[in-house]
């Protein structure tokens, strides 16, 4: 099975100014600092750019601007959950028009516990002409769809060729969907911050979608797994785990933190609810920082403390 996505294909961030406004500025940047540090993708909207903060002409203009950015240097997956279908169905037609690699969607929670509607969702998604990526993600933000339904969606539905795994345990659940092997399916891809990616990456994804402020590690670690080095893959993710656990609980803020730390934005300021840090946890992270400097060190965006 050849996945035309595969790799690291990051979560772009929305950058937001102090007053709260999106920072075009700096999320032009941010997608450089992707690229250059050999992300094999960029995804935006995602969760991790704050999708549901983001008004739908706001959302609609970023998204514009991500794919002018990337300017066709590497595939480009629209993110397309939204509350409702004609929601998401609107934003699979812009990911059309901007000659996207596919759109990514979970399905609207209020349909989670009606399997039909949720087939409908995807085949109307599909019906746009867009390549569609099912993000199955853990409640209350996905609905955790069994791996038999997810299958039998791909199966049932052409155009649904991916499945980026997140609801938990993700291992297995990737696993167990590749062995069922609908026909249709492309690839099956992990999320959750890349922090089960070792067992993810063992049982055949064929990718991550982790959070950005990491990139040019997860790509570290996908060149060596790439080479069959299995070793060297667990090596770089024990260097990696004290960040990824960090950003499990600070989600957005860190990965902000971090960039800015690295000379790649210059606001952090986050929308979306939970967490923010505190002058005990940036020091904290400054030391975990400081551990993998090193790393950091070898790319165009070592790190500034």
């Amino acid at each position: 099975m050849a996945a035309d996505l595969a790799g690291v294909l990051p979560i772009v961030p929305t950058p937001f100014r102090d007053d709260g406004a999106p920072d075009e500025e700096d999320l032009r940047a941010v997608v450089e600092f992707i690229i250059a540090s050999g992300a094999d993708g960029l995804v935006f909207p995602g969760v991790a750019s704050e999708f549901d903060t983001l008004a739908p002409d706001e959302r609609v203009h970023l998204t514009r601007l991500v794919a002018e950015a990337i300017g066709g240097r590497k595939p480009f997956v629209v993110g397309a959950s939204a509350a409702s279908e004609a929601e998401a169905v609107g934003y699979a037609r812009l990911a059309r028009e901007l000659g996207a690699a596919a759109v990514m969607a979970m399905n609207p929670p209020a349909l989670a516990k009606d399997p039909m509607a949720v087939e409908g969702f995807y085949r109307a998604l599909a019906a746009t002409g867009v390549t569609v990526m099912l993000q199955n993600a853990p409640a209350p933000v996905g609905s955790a769809l069994t791996m038999p339904f997810v299958a039998t969606i791909v199966q049932r539905i052409p155009g649904v060729a991916y499945v980026k795994e997140e609801a938990l345990p993700a291992g297995q659940r990737i696993g167990e969907l590749l062995r069922l092997a609908p026909p249709g399916l492309r690839g099956v891809l992990g999320g959750a911050g890349g922090r089960y990616i070792t067992d993810e990456l063992a049982r055949g994804a064929c990718g991550t979608m982790p959070a950005a402020e990491l990139t040019d590690l997860h790509a570290a670690l996908w060149a060596v797994h790439v080479a069959g080095d299995r070793a060297a893959v667990r090596a770089m993710f024990n260097r990696m785990l004290p960040l990824l656990n960090f950003q499990a609980v600070f989600r957005m803020a860190m990965t902000k933190a971090v960039l800015a730390a690295r000379g790649v934005i210059r606001h952090v300021h986050v929308r979306a609810a939970g967490p923010r840090l505190d002058a005990g946890d940036r020091a904290e992270l400054a030391e975990m920082l400081a551990e993998v400097a090193d790393l950091f060190a070898r790319g165009r965006y070592p790190l500034r403390m």
